[in-house]
């Protein structure tokens, strides 16, 4: 089963379930998947994970504004959209998995200091790729680099 179809499954269980947080989180995921598929273009599960991750992304940094301007009411509906979509990501990975990962990149990679952060980067965003934030491994790559 595709992340489409088992969002299209959980949306008409959420439509049953009379819950209608789920139902709207659901119905927009929904919503990316479709627009995806009009795109024209062949659909991967990569290309899904991404839809997702999209959503997922716009509601962590609805939720921060949200916070920022005082309106700690809108922050909380966001974040728990934003729950509700991490079920349907990988499981992420800690910082301490990811600084493992980062540290074999490096070492298969021979890079050796700061000059050697482009080489770095592209790969490990390669390998964890849906499983951390992009942020997150930048930071780690930019210490075990010596660039941070």
């Amino acid at each position: 089963m595709t992340l489409g179809e088992k969002i299209t499954e959980d949306l008409t269980n959420a439509m049953k379930a009379g819950d209608k947080l789920r139902l709207e989180t659901l119905r927009m995921l929904r919503a990316a998947m479709l627009e995806l598929q009009k795109s024209g273009k062949d659909t991967s599960p990569d290309d899904e994970l991404r839809a997702v991750q999209n959503q997922g992304k716009r509601r962590k940094d609805a939720a921060e504004q949200y916070r920022a301007a005082g309106r700690a009411d809108l922050a909380e509906k966001e974040e728990a959209e934003l729950k509700i979509i991490e079920e349907y990501l990988p499981q992420q990975l800690s910082e301490e998995e990811i600084r493992a990962q980062v540290r074999a990149i490096i070492t298969e990679a021979g890079a050796s200091g700061p000059g050697d952060f482009k080489l770095v980067m592209p790969k490990a965003m390669g390998a964890l790729r849906g499983r951390a934030d992009g942020a997150r491994v930048q930071a780690i790559v930019k210490e075990e680099l010596g660039a941070g």
